[in-house]
């Protein structure tokens, strides 16, 4: 067995930010990471959440999310490094922003992916999270955005 451990942060610093720009450029998936003044743009000035799961010490992935307001939390991104998955690290970090963020009184996570990313569609309809939306790409399904939230209400 691993020792698995997260850690989390709620304060928007600059260690905090070159960390989650340096994690995201090493998932395969953020083809196009975002640079770090977007961090910056949606981290700013509302409550966040950052939690890093760390495998024997090591960081293995990350997941962000953010106040949208009205009750609802948003989560952003969020990703295991390729050699770190098949472990389950993804669904304890889903687990332990959802109940952060109950315990910050959100009645609502609200989530967005694309249809080619069919491992986390998986874990998170197997999860309680319902389609709400979807955007269609005209030229390409594969990258169908699909809009899903959760009620954190009891």
């Amino acid at each position: 067995m691993y020792r698995v451990e997260v850690v989390q942060a709620t304060l928007v610093t600059p260690e905090l930010l070159h960390n989650l720009v340096e994690l995201s450029q090493a998932i395969p998936e953020f083809d196009n990471a975002y640079p770090v003044a977007e961090y910056q743009t949606r981290l700013s000035d509302k409550p966040m959440l950052a939690l890093f799961i760390k495998v024997e010490g090591e960081v293995a992935g990350f997941k962000l999310g953010y106040e949208l307001g009205n009750g609802q939390f948003y989560s952003w991104l969020g990703g295991i490094l390729p050699e770190f998955r098949g472990l389950g690290l993804a669904k304890q970090l889903l687990l332990v922003q959802e109940s952060w963020a109950r315990e910050q009184g959100y009645h609502q996570i609200e989530v967005k992916t694309l249809n080619r990313f069919a491992s986390m569609l998986k874990m998170l309809i197997s999860n309680q999270y319902q389609i709400t939306s979807l955007k269609q790409d005209t030229d390409n399904n594969s990258l169908n955005k699909i809009s899903l939230q959760k009620s954190l209400l009891v």
